[in-house]
């Protein structure tokens, strides 16, 4: 007889040789993606800016209603002893890191640019991409320079420096990259404090292309030289102007005390939950809570070849490369859309990526029926939710000091998730209901699965559990493909590995990771206002 041919040797040969070439590609878009990101501001400058135009417009309120004898204190405990001058600082530290950033990227447009025009780059066009990325970012970098030169000519304006002002003006006014709105707006600015004349079209312009503080200062001077130029309507409007000014400097200062407020009674909670795990780690050793299971891994059936085959064809390839590839020939996207739909579009296209990421999962473990004990258990308990939410307060401190030492290595550079810019800007309520939809169960929902309840278990085969919980967090921190977030999300993603191997409950990193996004969202709805 004829032997049979081998064909489950020859289909593990093609589905190694799929996973390779996979893997190339997977790599060369996760590297650009990368390196794009270098030269990409940080959502945390605006961020900043966002809590500096708070002290901005706090600043002007008069205390009215408090004692006269207390507001003085109250109000330098509050904003500092000159909040004009430390807005300014903030916003020159931007500058200084957004004109570097901007040469970065500048420097490796040319590179990308260099490497796409030789032969190779012509056949393959691989330097194409990161070449666009890069242009996009610059662009970002350019506008946001002058974005803050308008305003640093405000609050030089503000501070008896009109010169100044006028020079920072002048180069938004003059530049050649300069959206319309905003060279309109610079060229005004100079007209009202240099030619110190008005026009009637001046009001409508200023409150389209200025906010808060700036918006204020930009309408007195306005008014200011109407009713000097014998417009009798001028002090009226200016009157008006500053009263709704103190109405809104106090609701910003409420808010600015609540941004402060919370986060750090969060972080005083957590310090004390860790002064306590230490001290009992201390005193009962091996007994201790940070001790529960730490030594023990998982019973893990499967090999590295589907830890592979999960993470690059499941959650790389299909998340990547292959969704967008599809929604774009289908003509689907987020551009053009209102807000609701891009909020809609976004809650949609991480659903079907986590329902291809997790359908590879599925069909590359189906055949280890039963799976082995605690893998991928969910269970509503009191101690698993307790895991939980002490894994959030004791990471708050320890974020917050990775935070600060993340700004140190990247100048404000790096890139961020763009969906915390859109956040930060969105004014739909309902759209912001769906983005927080997304964020805080979502993402909490699916990550977890991959990455702790599947990934960090897979590496205790060939790993001890502490280096499975930081290779778990790293990948964890990489899939989110911006250079600034590697280090803060390991962290993260280690306190996520922490907790679940001591919980042994998928719903443990699930509420941590929730209760995380659900904070950072609510943070940006009441900076965005």
């Amino acid at each position: 007889m004829t032997p049979e041919p081998d064909t489950t040797g020859s289909w593990l040969s093609v589905r190694r040789l799929i996973l390779v070439i996979l893997t190339a590609l997977v790599g060369l878009v996760v590297v650009q993606s990368l390196l794009s990101s270098w030269s990409e501001p940080q959502v945390a400058n605006q961020l900043q800016l966002y809590q500096t135009d708070l002290l901005l417009e706090g600043s002007v309120w008069q205390g009215e209603g408090l004692p006269a004898d207390q507001w003085p204190m109250l109000r330098e405990g509050l904003l500092g002893q000159d909040p004009i001058a430390s807005a300014q600082q903030q916003y020159e530290e931007v500058r200084a890191q957004a004109a570097t950033g901007l040469a970065e990227g500048r420097s490796l447009r040319a590179e990308a640019v260099d490497q796409s025009s030789n032969s190779l780059a012509e056949e393959t066009n691989a330097g194409k991409p990161l070449a666009r990325r890069l242009q996009t970012a610059i662009t970002q970098q350019e506008q946001l320079i002058q974005q803050l030169d308008i305003r640093l000519g405000l609050m030089d304006a503000y501070q008896g420096q009109p010169q100044a002002a006028g020079d920072r003006w002048a180069q938004v006014r003059d530049s050649d990259t300069a959206p319309a709105l905003a060279m309109r707006t610079a060229d005004t600015l100079i007209r009202l404090w240099q030619d110190n004349a008005v026009a009637p079209e001046d009001e409508a312009l200023l409150q389209d292309a200025l906010d808060g503080w700036f918006e204020y200062r930009a309408l007195d001077r306005v008014y200011e030289l109407q009713a000097q130029t014998g417009d009798p309507a001028g002090a009226d409007r200016r009157a008006q102007l500053l009263a709704r000014e103190q109405l809104a400097a106090r609701n910003q200062l409420l808010r600015l005390a609540l941004i402060g407020t919370i986060p750090a009674l969060g972080t005083v909670i957590g310090v004390g939950l860790l002064i306590w795990l230490v001290a009992q780690r201390v005193l009962r050793g091996r007994q201790s809570v940070l001790s529960q299971n730490g030594d023990r891994g998982w019973e893990i059936p499967w090999t590295g070849e589907t830890i592979w085959q999960v993470l690059i064809a499941g959650f790389f390839f299909v998340g990547q490369i292959l969704l967008p590839l599809v929604l774009g020939s289908l003509g689907l996207g987020g551009a053009g859309l209102s807000s609701r739909g891009r909020a809609i579009f976004s809650l949609v296209y991480y659903l079907l990526m986590a329902a291809g990421s997790l359908g590879v999962l599925w069909w590359s473990i189906r055949s280890f029926k039963p799976m082995p004990k605690d893998l991928f258990r969910l269970r509503l308990s009191g101690p698993g939710l307790l895991w939980g939410l002490g894994g959030y307060f004791v990471a708050l401190p320890l974020m917050f000091g990775v935070a600060l030492l993340n700004q140190k290595i990247w100048q404000g550079q790096g890139g961020s998730n763009p969906l915390l810019q859109t956040v930060l800007e969105e004014q739909d309520g309902v759209a912001l209901l769906v983005f927080f939809l997304t964020a805080a169960i979502a993402a909490p929902l699916f990550e977890e699965v991959l990455f702790r309840g599947f990934l960090l278990p897979s590496l205790t085969r060939y790993l001890s559990a502490g280096w499975a919980i930081a290779l778990s967090a790293f990948i964890f921190a990489a899939a989110h493909l911006s250079l600034s977030e590697v280090l803060p999300l390991t962290l993260l993603g280690a306190v996520l590995g922490f907790v679940y191997t001591r919980s042994r409950n998928l719903l443990s990193p699930m509420v941590l990771h929730s209760a995380w996004n659900s904070a950072t969202m609510l943070g940006l709805f009441i900076l965005g206002g």
